[in-house]
């Protein structure tokens, strides 16, 4: 029987299984289930990325994301051609969040990884992307998605920890980079610091 406390309940989260209500859904083809020895999903992990680089609003994320990106349109694709990936979640200038997998899935986010003493952080993240480029810096509205989704993702899941990718690839990759305000973010979720990556980490 549900009583109609549990009906509240589930008209307010902004939860559907393991996707985001208020995110734009668009599923990609690349991901996996996770290890059942890791399950346990305590980390969040922030990127960035734009296609091309520094281009914005081009849809060109989430047609790599979902495997339809043209490799011919730009001469920077060639690079990355036949790359599979993806992301939990992708925060365009704007502020609008977009989801590609499952968060009770394994998203092709983090690559060969290390953090909070274990590797292969894919196994037991959620990766969040926003579209811009390292070095620079993001916009109000990004932060403001960044910070509800954190929170409501650790509604559903124990997070403990929430870095960068470069934090958990150092030397390997440099996103979200310096123009990431990690002070902003910390304000904006009031969670503990020992949550956070520590200052002198790259």
């Amino acid at each position: 029987m549900t009583t109609s406390d549990d009906a509240s309940t589930v008209a307010t989260s902004p939860w559907e299984g393991g996707w985001h209500r208020s995110a734009k859904r668009l599923d990609s083809p690349n991901h996996g289930a996770r290890p059942p020895a890791k399950n346990h999903i305590d980390l969040i992990v922030v990127h960035s990325i734009s296609l091309p680089p520094g281009k914005y609003g081009t849809g060109a994320v989430q047609q790599l994301f979902t495997n339809t990106l043209d490799w011919d349109v730009h001469p920077y694709y060639q690079g990355i051609r036949g790359l599979q990936v993806s992301s939990h979640f992708f925060i365009d200038r704007a502020g609008v969040p977009w989801q590609f997998v499952d968060c009770d899935l394994r998203a092709w986010h983090a690559g060969q990884s290390f953090y909070r003493g274990r590797g292969q952080c894919n196994d037991d993240s959620i990766g969040i992307e926003l579209e811009g480029l390292e070095g620079q810096g993001f916009e109000s509205a990004q932060y403001q998605t960044l910070a509800q989704l954190c929170l409501d993702i650790a509604q559903r899941y124990p997070i403990e920890h929430i870095a960068g990718h470069e934090h958990i690839a150092p030397g390997r990759k440099q996103d979200p980079g310096s123009g990431f305000d990690w002070v902003c973010l910390k304000n904006s979720l009031d969670w503990p610091l020992r949550r956070f990556p520590e200052p002198h980490q790259p």
